[in-house]
């Protein structure tokens, strides 16, 4: 078991980890934190075996707010909640303990604008560098995506917001200062296009537009075909987006993934994937036809020149160690 052959630098820009690869495939992983109320060591315990394969980044989630109903004076109030925080506490962390840069998921939803910007300079006061962009889901009983009052419809406005920052220019006034952080900013990729786009067309139209306005690479959701990232990328590139586009890799751990994940993700899976899930005899061969379809996707990928093969690890981290393990 082996970690890339180069070094591992802190403080860089995910831009400056891939030109400092050198044309090797990184190894990067993405994290939930732990719910509220829950120890950060399980977190830690899910690292830990994953360092061996030297990432020189780690992404944490951001949870926007929730609906929860609270008994009082026997009648239930509505109350809003983030069950998830701390997503820059828990960089801090990870940054700290392991040497590693991370990146905090910064939303659109659920977040002012001027929260945005407490935000970002938090981020600044802890040399946090790279930030992900992105607008969020809709809230649970919503149908479609709703703005938060005072806050951005669109990514490519965070964007905007992020790389002005970065500049000295905040909301309400401009700061000269030799201590401004000039973000990486990474916004996500559709490679079978976003469940809300018309047409894969214009949602690359979309995702030019975040570029134009300051996105510094691309993470794409997660896919199981291959061809549909290598179709993506070509058709990125001819709409004029060259900046890099990483793609984002997720293990089938169970059955149910065969519905859940084309239902949220609105993804297709290939027939021989389906198959063999539905074929298999229990829980744990299942979760090996996971791992070893991302195995061959990944060495696939890696073939191609892929610059970072990003895994979304929801938490649990033996089976993306088993798919390093056979990859790196």
């Amino acid at each position: 078991m082996v970690g890339p052959k180069f070094s591992r630098r802190i403080d860089m820009k995910i831009t400056q980890h891939i030109a400092a690869a050198k044309g090797n495939t990184l190894f990067s992983f993405e994290i939930v934190p732990p719910v509220k109320g829950g120890n950060i060591q399980e977190l830690y315990n899910n690292i830990d075996p994953l360092m061996a394969f030297n990432p020189p980044f780690i992404d944490v989630t951001t949870s926007r707010e929730e609906f929860v109903y609270l008994k009082k004076e026997g009648l239930l109030e509505k109350k809003l909640t983030r069950m998830r925080p701390g997503t820059v506490g828990i960089c801090a962390s990870i940054k700290h303990k392991y040497g590693v840069d991370t990146v905090p998921h910064v939303l659109c939803g659920g977040f002012t604008k001027e929260e945005t910007e407490y935000l970002l300079v938090d981020c600044q006061y802890l040399g946090i560098e790279n930030v992900m962009a992105l607008r969020g889901d809709a809230m649970a009983g919503q149908r479609y995506f709703e703005a938060t009052p005072g806050g951005h419809t669109y990514a490519k406005d965070l964007v905007g917001q992020i790389k002005d920052l970065g500049d000295g220019k905040y909301l309400h006034e401009e700061i000269e200062s030799a201590h401004t952080t000039s973000f990486c900013i990474g916004v996500a990729g559709y490679p079978e296009k976003h469940m809300e786009a018309p047409s894969l067309q214009q949602d690359l139209k979309r995702l030019k537009e975040k570029v134009d306005a300051g996105a510094d690479y691309v993470v794409t959701q997660m896919f199981f075909d291959n061809q549909k990232y290598f179709e993506f990328v070509a058709a990125a590139k001819e709409m004029g987006i060259e900046v890099p586009i990483i793609p984002g890799i997720k293990p089938i751990a169970v059955e149910k993934h065969l519905q859940l994940l084309p239902q949220v993700f609105s993804l297709d899976l290939p027939q021989d994937l389906i198959d063999a899930v539905s074929d298999a005899k229990d829980k744990a061969a299942i979760r090996q036809v996971g791992i070893e379809w991302a195995i061959a996707q990944s060495k696939e990928l890696m073939a191609a020149g892929v610059p970072v093969l990003h895994y979304y690890s929801m938490g649990k981290s033996s089976n993306i160690e088993a798919i390093a393990a056979e990859v790196f």
